[in-house]
């Protein structure tokens, strides 16, 4: 998932074996604190990942079209700005739509590295366990937990 956080350091992650990308992350992290996502907007690949990820309750409101990795193709601003408001509106008419996400407990989560020598950096955080060529894994009781293992060392 070209835009799980950094592509750069780091290319796929999951929680308990659910592939996330930047959505299912954010979504981890409002649901901690039992906020739920009820809409999302940007790509017709997010759009699809937060709706299986977050189910069918989700507002989503796709306005642009990925052509690789680097373009799109997408929606004059006057009309994606119309669509996002239009689905703000509906998100925001059934706050219960979509349940808070939680990844489980206790959570797994692995990261695939880009490159080895990326993998070394968080190899060395206290928690984190070198589990393949490019893999890492982190436990903890939550995902947040886990989570702060990993990103914040």
């Amino acid at each position: 998932m070209n835009h799980t956080v950094s592509s750069e350091a780091w290319q796929n992650l999951w929680f308990n074996s659910t592939l996330v990308g930047e959505t299912g992350i954010n979504a981890a992290l409002c649901g901690t604190w039992g906020c739920p996502v009820l809409m999302v907007s940007g790509d017709i690949a997010v759009c699809r990942e937060a709706t299986e990820l977050l189910g069918p309750g989700l507002t989503a409101v796709p306005v642009k079209a990925g052509l690789g990795r680097t373009s799109a193709r997408q929606l004059p601003p006057r009309r994606a700005r119309q669509l996002i408001e239009e689905g703000s509106r509906r998100a925001l008419a059934d706050l219960h739509a979509v349940r808070p996400y939680d990844p489980g407990r206790p959570c797994e989560i692995r990261v695939e590295f880009a490159r080895s020598e990326a993998l070394d950096v968080y190899a060395r955080r206290p928690g984190c366990e070198v589990v393949g060529d490019r893999l890492l894994a982190i436990r903890g009781d939550d995902w947040w937990s886990a989570w702060k293992a990993f990103y914040l060392g």
